[in-house]
């Protein structure tokens, strides 16, 4: 099944990619690999702002990873034209704005880990950090980037 089927299967249309949204790009492409700036989570195409451990839950925290997921597909589509090129995720790098004693961040990260699962099934198989943040860009709940081999 092709990447964009199992998009279809779990009702995920690709929004426009985000662009930059200062002095960098989107992502750069050297050799096989491609990297991709950080993303932030949007609700309603604005900042979700929070804190995790303060004022947004883990299971929203995961929601906002997997929102943030999407967000980075439609990019790594615009960087590689096609999703069925890409051969593995690499690495996914993930922020999370927490409150000083939130320690459940890797939590937050499997929202963005297991969608990336469900539609690159083996290929998706990847390298994580996840960091805890006291603030991130706009005041987002999460931001995560990622490494891709295409």
């Amino acid at each position: 099944m092709s990447v964009y089927d199992k998009l279809k299967a779990l009702n995920i249309t690709l929004p426009p990619p985000t662009p930059a949204g200062g002095a960098y790009t989107p992502f750069v492409r050297t050799g096989n690999l491609v990297f991709l700036a950080g993303h932030i989570a949007k609700k309603n195409y604005k900042p979700w702002a929070g804190q995790l451990g303060l004022n947004v839950t883990v299971a929203e925290g995961k929601e906002a990873a997997r929102a943030v997921a999407i967000d980075l597909m439609a990019t790594l589509e615009s960087a590689v034209g096609d999703l069925n090129q890409i051969k593995r995720i690499v690495k996914l790098m993930i922020l999370v704005n927490s409150a000083p004693v939130f320690t459940e961040q890797h939590l937050v990260a499997n929202g963005a880990s297991e969608l990336f699962g469900e539609v690159f099934g083996a290929n998706a198989v990847h390298a994580r950090s996840s960091f805890g943040a006291a603030q991130i860009p706009l005041g987002a709940c999460v931001e995560i980037d990622l490494i891709a081999e295409v």
